[in-house]
């Protein structure tokens, strides 16, 4: 069942959001819901995986079945003494400790099960396995495949296009990309889809004109924009990053990808250096290898920077952001946060009437927001009421199926 979101421990230091409870924050142990599927089915398919693509010593294995075990059948237990982490977690699971990890918000247990699932393999732990992405081998064979060479290469179809056609082109590839996310092929089979320079309908609220408003061409505009999954996600990201620098619709652009790796293809510095040499290796003459080389001289000069808050792998909605990662997002022009996982974040991961308006859950937000979304999961606000019920009347699983998306815009000053 959903529990008030009064329930959720408070990050320390954070601001105070418990109140008023206005929707259920979702939990995992609805028989047949979504989340729970995530973490009784997704979750061992994902150990069994880490285990086939690693040489994993003994103590390694034995670890993963504990895992297992503890996040299947078991209750949440605390990271081990030595962790470096372990205060952090201790006040961030105050009252989840010896619950089953069904009946805790899940956006807390998700959170905590890639926690543990890096401890597991020694991610944190001086020696041979330090610093490992555990997901590193499924990340590289996504980028290196044949996909996004034909991603790259229909890029060269906006080669001397009008720069509002490739402006909007690029958005729509931007917004899709984040069906290529590999937790999500998990549940749905492997599916791949070109999504580069997808067109198609299938969006749910189009609020993309007041993003552009936001970013006229030669307006030299702040964007940060808040990454969500690595390879052929972020690739199309990185393009639209470089058609805003290029175009002046952005002076500067701060990329926020993930300090570790997280939610299985969630996007680190690593990955941003692997897709940007993919996209610098592109053929010499090609849109592709342009933006590349353009790119990387974006990075030397300052133009685009990378940054990778720790809060970005908390276990908590934006509203609970520090203070210091707050200051950031206020100095922008416009903050664009990418896929499902940070609009979960960013509304709140509750049970939402799906009409509550979008700029009602972000008023807390301290200055314009975007939102660039593939729905995944359950989480929904801001649509039109006829749009819903047309939705609801379709007897698809439209919220979590990855069939449609958004592109939705507070773009009030605070």
């Amino acid at each position: 069942m959903p529990a008030n979101d009064a329930d959720a421990p408070r990050v320390p230091g954070s601001p105070d959001t418990s109140t008023p409870p206005a929707a259920p924050v979702i939990l995992s142990n609805g028989p047949g819901s979504f989340a729970r599927a995530v973490l009784a089915e997704r979750h061992p398919v994902l150990i069994r995986q880490v285990r086939d693509a690693f040489p994993l010593g003994h103590a390694q294995h034995a670890a993963l079945d504990a895992l297992l075990a503890e996040a299947t059948e078991g209750v949440i237990e605390p990271l081990g003494a030595d962790a470096h982490d372990r205060e952090r977690w201790a006040a961030w699971g105050q009252g989840y400790f010896g619950r089953s990890w069904f009946d805790v918000p899940f956006l807390w247990a998700e959170s905590y099960f890639y926690r543990k699932l890096l401890g597991a393999l020694g991610y944190f732990t001086p020696g041979p396995w330090q610093g490992v992405d555990p997901f590193g081998p499924f990340k590289a064979a996504e980028l290196a495949g044949k996909l996004v060479d034909e991603e790259l290469t229909a890029l060269d179809d906006l080669s001397g296009r009008p720069a509002d056609v490739q402006a909007a082109a690029l958005l729509l590839g931007s917004l899709w990309g984040n069906r290529a996310d590999l937790g999500f092929r998990i549940d749905s089979g492997g599916a791949h889809e070109s999504t580069a320079l997808r067109t198609d309908s299938g969006l749910v609220a189009d609020e993309s004109a007041r993003l552009w408003s936001l970013l006229p061409v030669g307006g030299g505009a702040a964007v940060h924009l808040v990454a969500d999954n690595a390879g052929r996600e972020l690739i199309p990201d990185l393009v639209l990053v470089d058609h805003l620098l290029h175009t002046e619709r952005a002076a500067e652009v701060v990329l926020h990808v993930k300090p570790q790796p997280y939610y299985i293809s969630d996007a680190t510095m690593s990955d941003v250096i692997h897709s940007l040499r993919r996209l610098a290796h592109a053929p010499a003459a090609g849109y592709a290898a342009e933006t590349g080389r353009r790119l990387w001289a974006a990075m030397a000069d300052g133009r685009l920077r990378v940054g990778a808050h720790e809060f970005f792998c908390a276990p908590f909605p934006y509203s609970a952001m520090p203070d210091d990662l707050r200051e950031q997002f206020a100095a922008a022009t416009v903050t664009v946060l990418k896929g499902d996982l940070n609009y979960r974040r960013l509304v709140g991961d509750q049970l939402w009437s799906p009409t509550t308006p979008f700029a009602e859950r972000t008023a807390y937000w301290p200055g314009p927001v975007a939102a660039l979304r593939t729905l995944k999961s359950d989480v929904i606000t801001g649509l039109d009421r006829d749009v819903l019920t047309a939705l609801e009347g379709s007897g698809e699983a439209w919220r979590t199926s990855g069939t449609h998306a958004l592109v939705q815009v507070d773009d009030r000053s605070r």
